[in-house]
């Protein structure tokens, strides 16, 4: 087995301390064409083991949009420790030897918490820097994302609340309101809604 240390993981906006309630550890493959199946066979692997590390609290993966090549996989951590911990693995190592020939560039690996990891700086060309979105079109972004929601998911739950009202009293139903606004916006629509716009999230103003 050919067992590399790899270095901190880096995190995006704030530092993530090992307190914080969930980290997200976010890696990009660029898949060489004729190699997707191999690479999902792979994946299936990747997280099965991942699986088995403390702290882990899910995976998700965001598929290419055909005919795209590009990945994003998505593992939740419970501190940034235990996803510093997956990431300097001889696990891992022993993986991203194995993926090597399916891929067309070097992976990219970031950590953060909430949903900074959906405006990670662009894969850098021409010997240039990564370009990260600007703020307004991250603020645009996510605001369009929440407002339909703030409307749509209320109204869903109301026959809930009235059917029981202990969920509906104050306090209680924002809570309930805000977890399922969240799990919308990271689970569902974010991974899907960044990579459809991506082009102009990340062109240069």
């Amino acid at each position: 087995m050919h067992n590399t240390v790899s270095p901190p993981l880096a995190t995006t906006g704030q530092r993530v301390s090992a307190s914080a309630d969930s980290v997200s550890f976010v890696v990009r493959h660029r898949v060489r064409a004729g190699a997707c199946t191999s690479y999902e066979a792979w994946l299936v692997e990747t997280m099965r083991v991942a699986a088995a590390f403390p702290g882990h609290q899910g995976v998700q993966v965001v598929r290419p949009v055909a005919p795209g090549v590009e990945y994003t996989i998505i593992v939740d951590f419970s501190t940034h420790d235990d996803a510093t911990h997956w990431h300097q693995s001889a696990e891992r190592a022993r993986l991203i030897e194995t993926v090597q020939p399916y891929l067309d560039v070097a992976e990219q690996v970031s950590v953060g918490a909430g949903i900074d990891y959906w405006f990670q700086p662009d894969t850098a060309t021409a010997g240039q820097p990564p370009m990260k979105p600007s703020a307004w079109k991250q603020w645009l972004i996510t605001t369009s994302v929440i407002w339909p929601l703030t409307m749509i998911v209320p109204w869903a739950f109301g026959p809930v609340f009235k059917a029981v009202p202990a969920l509906g009293a104050y306090g209680v139903a924002h809570g309930i309101l805000a977890s399922v606004i969240v799990a919308i916006v990271v689970w569902l629509i974010m991974p899907r809604y960044t990579r459809l716009v991506h082009n102009w999230l990340f062109r240069k103003d």
